[in-house]
């Protein structure tokens, strides 16, 4: 070119160099091409001012993604913006790729970008070759850490699975986006789905439950904890030929299938399937192998949170008992509130216990601490108790036992030693009267037929587990016709910074004012302390931190209680058999286990008659076993307004009473009594002259019982 002579028109160098002009403003969602730019868009050849939708119809939905990110990034760092975009045709193939360079910048008063560019296009490479898809942007792997980031903070963030899942159902990759996701998860032998993203329902029924041989890339990974690639449909048909047919149907282009490891152990597989080809550059597989590391943890943090969950809320379902059968003349409630801390259990508990003498026991108590010792502790305890009542000896003496028992397992280790608070009541239903014994633990307090509440001293000793030899004496009342006796743990008097004093006279309002039925007053006691209205009434010491509760209400029917004076006394049997099994013939244990399951055949669930079953062997085998005595079986089915119940009792002549404490008495390797305790509604040991009586009691479920007066038997 000679000098002095004019450039040539702007527009002529560009229509030379095939290149196109657009701008773009975000404010008004207008973007103006020139003829060669809606050339390269697919669009007609001429000049236009088109709507941010018509351009992003024409543009690949990840490249359209890649555009916002990149030129925040040149705008923020004051660069140009490189991007290279896919044009798309209506059937949405790609028809060409071009490369925009833009130089972007923001208008702060309108808080929009504007950009104007060129447009030119670029032939794209074979998949599969270096240059292949290796960078849609100048700036990939720029952003690709950027993702990475977000990508991270968002999965530690997630609290459940289906959080995890929906976090990477969302994930945008840079450059590249799977449009289908499916995480596999192993049971056993077998893969199962723990979630998908992309497919429609029912779309996870054949890859449910697929065993681990199976030839498919998920059981593959899994077995081997290495990655597999497919970057074409025929790479796939020609790998995995028998479940081809399974993936055909989805209609993607390709996959990749990487090994879920979480301390070095694989726990599954994460699928990313793609409607496009790709190539799997080492770029492209380093991100999705940092994804599926994140996905892994995750995923085994959320499992985690889960099965503790789980186990917190089974464990406080196993560590609160039932109340047992209906008492005459009185009526009993109980509620147990765990902690508001992370553990949803923590070492208050109580109980319930038939005694042989026909009375029976109330409990409540406190094991030190909130953690899962305390849970675990308070679970050993509480059985501990129950076996030492069932065995007949008197309240001052069933503490002292309980006491020794507790300071003995926290001999071995001194540091692990805890002490628990305790309340023992024995009640005999006819006469009202109430023998207790406590160890370390709040008073009763008793609500009189005219609503007078009193707090009734009782003799105590020192919490149990402190002192092997410690006593307890007890104190005698009588529960009047009418009357209400209140005992808790102190979460439900010092919850909310209160403290004795000033907790109690909380409580005490509730108790004068009170005018509906024991649950109600029981529903009333835990709303004043835990409802809205108790956060406005903290007390002194307002930093104190939240216990859980246990509360349980006795009253004696009467006038003024509010349980109405349901007095039925008498349970008459239905049906009973007895049978003798002598130590010359055990075989007859087969025998008694059929009449048993004869005498429940219309029992409404069978998972029950299993239970009582299996206890019946437990039982009868131990007495067999463990004592020179025959064994005589009584089995019964008793008839209540409240729905049947049977009772099974084996009586021996030996006389040594078994306990929890020393395997061997009662259990092959010490889970006699502790099957029984699990499986049985109420249980216990009496003394029968020379020998003893072991009895265990089953109710049926009031639900199932309807379901048996309809005439339906399982």
């Amino acid at each position: 070119m000679r000098t002095g002579e004019p450039l040539p028109a702007l527009g002529d160098v560009l229509a030379a160099l095939d290149t196109g002009l657009w701008h773009w403003d975000t404010a008004s969602g207008l973007v103006t091409v020139d003829a060669m730019s809606a050339r390269l868009l697919g669009l007609p050849p001429e000049q236009a001012t088109l709507t941010e939708a018509q351009i992003r119809s024409r543009l690949h939905p990840v490249d359209w993604n890649e555009i916002t990110g990149v030129v925040q990034l040149a705008v923020a760092e004051g660069t140009l913006a490189e991007v290279r975009i896919r044009i798309m045709d209506d059937r949405n193939r790609v028809m060409r790729v071009v490369r925009s360079r833009l130089k972007p910048s923001f208008d702060d008063v309108r808080k929009s970008y504007v950009l104007t560019g060129t447009l030119q296009e670029v032939t794209e490479p074979t998949p599969g070759t270096p240059a292949g898809r290796s960078a849609v942007t100048g700036d990939w792997r720029r952003s690709r850490e950027a993702f990475l980031l977000d990508a991270g903070r968002a999965l530690a963030e997630a609290r459940s699975t289906q959080e995890v899942l929906r976090v990477t159902a969302n994930l945008s990759m840079p450059g590249f986006s799977p449009d289908g996701l499916a995480v596999f998860g192993v049971e056993g032998d077998r893969l199962t789905i723990i979630g998908h993203h992309g497919h429609e329902p029912g779309a996870d029924n054949p890859f449910t439950y697929m065993p681990i041989d199976t030839d498919y890339p998920a059981a593959e990974v899994v077995r081997t904890g290495r990655a597999v690639y497919l970057s074409s449909p025929e790479e796939y048909k020609e790998r995995y030929p028998l479940t081809w047919p399974l993936a055909q149907r989805f209609g993607r282009r390709s996959w990749a299938f990487l090994p879920l490891t979480a301390s070095g152990r694989t726990m599954g597989a994460w699928l990313a399937a793609f409607a496009y080809p790709v190539a799997f550059t080492p770029d492209e597989r380093s991100v999705l192998t940092t994804v599926a590391r994140m996905l892994a943890q995750a995923l085994s943090r959320a499992g985690t949170a889960e099965s503790e969950r789980a186990l917190t809320d089974g464990l406080q379902r196993s560590m609160m008992p039932k109340l047992g059968p209906r008492i005459p003349g009185m009526s009993v409630a109980a509620r147990y509130v765990p902690t508001g801390g992370g553990l949803q259990v923590g070492g208050d508990w109580y109980d319930v216990i038939p005694l042989p003498n026909g009375r029976f026991a109330l409990v409540i108590g406190d094991v030190q601490g909130h953690d899962v010792r305390a849970a675990g502790l308070m679970g050993q305890l509480r059985i501990a108790l129950r076996a030492y009542a069932s065995e007949g000896h008197r309240p001052d003496a069933v503490l002292s036992r309980a006491s020794r028992f507790l300071h003995g397992i926290g001999e071995g280790d001194p540091a692990e030693a805890r002490f628990a608070t305790c309340l023992y009541v024995e009640v005999d239903p006819p006469s009202g009267v109430l023998e207790i014994a406590r160890a370390g633990h709040p008073d009763p307090v008793i609500r009189m037929a005219d609503a007078t509440v009193l707090t009734r001293p009782t003799a105590g000793g020192l919490p149990l587990g402190i002192d092997p030899d410690a006593d307890y004496p007890t104190t005698r009342l009588l529960l009047e016709p009418g009357e209400t006796m209140l005992i808790c743990t102190d979460g439900l008097i010092e919850t909310g910074g209160h403290d004795l004093e000033t907790g109690w006279q909380r409580l005490r309002g509730i108790l004068e004012e009170h005018k509906g039925n024991q649950e109600e007053l029981a529903d009333a006691l835990v709303q004043a302390v835990h409802g809205p209205s108790s956060h406005h009434t903290t007390g002194p010491l307002a930093d104190r931190r939240e216990d859980d509760i246990a509360v349980l209400l006795l009253c004696r029917q009467g006038e003024g209680c509010g349980c109405g004076a349901d007095t039925d006394t008498v349970r008459p049997p239905v049906r009973r058999t007895m049978l003798t099994v002598a130590q010359a013939e055990p075989e007859r244990i087969a025998s008694a286990r059929q009449q048993l399951r004869e005498l429940l055949h219309d029992w409404s669930s069978a998972d029950q008659v299993d239970s009582a079953v299996l206890l019946l062997s437990e039982v009868l085998t131990n007495v067999l076993v463990h004592t020179d005595a025959d064994a005589l079986l009584l089995a019964e089915v008793t008839d209540g307004g409240d729905g049947r119940r049977m009772r099974i009792e084996v009586t021996d002549s030996g006389d040594d009473l078994p306990h929890v404490r020393r395997p061997g008495e009662l259990a092959s390797s010490g889970r006699g009594l502790l099957m029984v305790e699990l499986l049985s509604h109420s249980w216990g040991v009496a003394p029968r002259g020379e020998g003893k009586s072991i009895w265990f009691e089953l109710y049926e479920q009031e639900s199932e019982a309807h379901g048996r007066a309809d005439g339906h038997h399982h």
